[in-house]
């Protein structure tokens, strides 16, 4: 699929309001949630850049709490390539896997650095959502963790259609999980990640939009009269909840795949074909396995290759 996203230009939004780079805080001077809304994680996922600079346009602010707004990986997009936009994914380590205390507290890289200093905003938020693309084509997937009041969040939003329960990534934390976002008993404390599909696609700058206006309704920050009419799409009849059951993770280089799996790819029987590592066949572990982001693109040891779903409840 032809990357036909534009590059945002973000020559203005980048400065911030708070000191920061890029990050800026919008406080209504009245009681309520803070919301913080995340983008550019990854340098080449461009939909979250989008959305955040069509909504900085608008001039929205919150009746309500506080918003925050976060470009995050400025590096990796200012070296954002069309041609290889894999390449700007990050420039020295993944951003959305060193959200770790012992990382945190000796910031030896570029994307540590910028954590830290993102931090302090997103340890003042009370919600979370994160806006992510996807390598290769796919429906919007909207990723709750484990904790019961995500997935519960994510039901009240209705959209989109699969709303996928996941434990995170081997080779490192996300933001999502971190601090007050990953701790059960923080009843108050939601965070979303919503992967508005492929990185070239205009279409997931119009999903971003669409649950940008949706969470800042549900958080309590605006009313409904405060977002363009047209930024909402169509709500899905229902919504398909897929609990993630294990991540198959690259044991080396030596990875393929048995067909072109296009994602949300349902294999019928337990033991049917996925593809090999290592010369090893991968196979589906129960019948009516469902296919999470299955991508090579960034294959390297370590690294999760697809994931393996089920319905929930099951």
């Amino acid at each position: 699929m032809d990357f036909t996203l534009p590059y945002p230009r973000l020559d203005d939004e980048r400065t911030g309001n708070t000191g920061t780079p890029g990050v800026w805080l919008f406080d209504s001077g009245v009681p309520g949630r803070t919301l913080m809304i995340s983008a550019l994680i990854h340098g080449n996922e461009l939909c979250g850049a989008w959305a955040l600079k069509d909504l900085l346009a608008t001039g929205l602010r919150p009746r309500r709490g506080k918003l925050i707004l976060a470009f995050c990986n400025l590096d990796g997009y200012d070296a954002f390539n069309v041609q290889q936009h894999d390449a700007s994914r990050y420039v020295d380590e993944d951003l959305n896997r060193v959200w770790t205390t012992d990382k945190l507290s000796a910031p030896d890289n570029r994307e540590r650095t910028r954590a830290l200093a993102l931090l302090p905003w997103l340890q003042q938020a009370d919600w979370l959502l994160d806006l992510h693309s996807m390598h290769e084509p796919c429906e919007p997937l909207l990723m709750t963790g484990t904790l019961p009041r995500n997935i519960e969040l994510a039901r009240k939003l209705k959209t989109p259609r699969h709303v996928i329960i996941d434990a995170g990534h081997k080779d490192g934390t996300r933001m999502r999980d971190y601090g007050q976002f990953g701790d059960a008993s923080r009843k108050d404390a939601c965070a979303l990640l919503l992967e508005c599909g492929f990185h070239g696609d205009p279409a997931s700058r119009t999903v971003a939009l669409d649950m940008v206006a949706r969470m800042l309704h549900e958080s309590g920050l605006t009313d409904a009269d405060q977002t363009p009419e047209q930024w909402l799409l169509p709500q899905p009849d229902a919504q398909r909840v897929l609990e993630v059951t294990q991540a198959v993770v690259a044991p080396s280089m030596n990875v393929s795949f048995a067909q072109d799996w296009r994602g949300l790819d349902i294999l019928p029987k337990a033991g049917d074909l996925i593809g090999y590592a290592d010369g090893e066949p991968i196979v589906t572990p129960y019948d009516q396995c469902t296919l999470i982001m299955p991508s090579l693109r960034q294959l390297r040891p370590g690294v999760t290759v697809v994931r393996l779903a089920r319905n929930y409840p099951h």
